[in-house]
């Protein structure tokens, strides 16, 4: 498991949005284009703060979300909502989302939109992950009614998930989208998750989807 361990969580935010900016500008430099996929949450919100003032081509850049609750933008549970605040302004505003929600009562309405938009800046450049004490990540949850589907190897780009522990429906992306990723980084915090991912190497994927991940991941992390 490569963990890289910080003395405190500012060193850690910092460090990690500068890693990211780096990679990033590299595929700027050689392909003209790069994409950036981040975890919604309040654990990445520095991050987020730190690159929005980082120069780079930010109009080449398209971002979006490992995955998002299928709840309206001006729903204090978005994860769009949150991006928007943290990390589409200042010189990453002319970033281009692309979006993982799109008006409709059932996410499995607008399924095929949604990935087709996606499907266009894939493979991921860089991918920000974060992870539960449950050890799910993006909304590959323990327990979810459609997780064996979503961790196959030809699953589809996004699927539409329920868990218990989700709250409302979610969209995410499936598992082969996250370990087909150039450069993948895992974000956790305190001593629970540090004990749950080192956990996780020893479990099964559908027991601790965080696994799909792991071997090719960077781990950060901070008390």
């Amino acid at each position: 498991m490569n963990l890289i361990e910080y003395p405190d969580r500012d060193l850690l935010m910092l460090a990690l949005a500068d890693k990211i900016a780096g990679q990033l500008g590299e595929f700027l430099r050689r392909d003209g284009k790069a994409s950036l996929c981040v975890p919604g949450g309040t654990t990445p919100g520095p991050i987020f703060d730190a690159l929005s003032a980082v120069d780079l081509d930010w109009t080449n850049v398209a971002v979006f979300l490992n995955d998002e609750r299928w709840v309206p933008e001006d729903s204090p549970r978005s994860n769009t909502r949150l991006l928007r605040e943290r990390l589409l302004r200042d010189k990453a505003a002319v970033a281009q989302l692309v979006p993982l929600y799109d008006p409709a009562p059932r996410p499995e309405d607008r399924l095929p939109g949604l990935s087709e938009g996606l499907a266009a800046h894939l493979p991921i450049s860089v991918l920000l992950l974060g992870m539960g004490a449950d050890m799910h990540t993006a909304s590959l949850f323990p327990g979810a009614d459609l997780l064996e589907q979503a961790l196959a190897p030809d699953a589809p780009v996004l699927m539409a998930l329920r868990a218990e522990a989700a709250g409302e429906p979610r969209i995410t992306l499936t598992a082969p989208v996250l370990k087909a990723a150039m450069h993948i980084h895992i974000l956790i915090t305190g001593a629970e998750k540090r004990t749950a991912i080192e956990r996780a190497a020893g479990l099964s994927e559908s027991e601790a989807p965080i696994r799909t991940v792991l071997d090719q991941a960077t781990i950060h992390w901070a008390e």
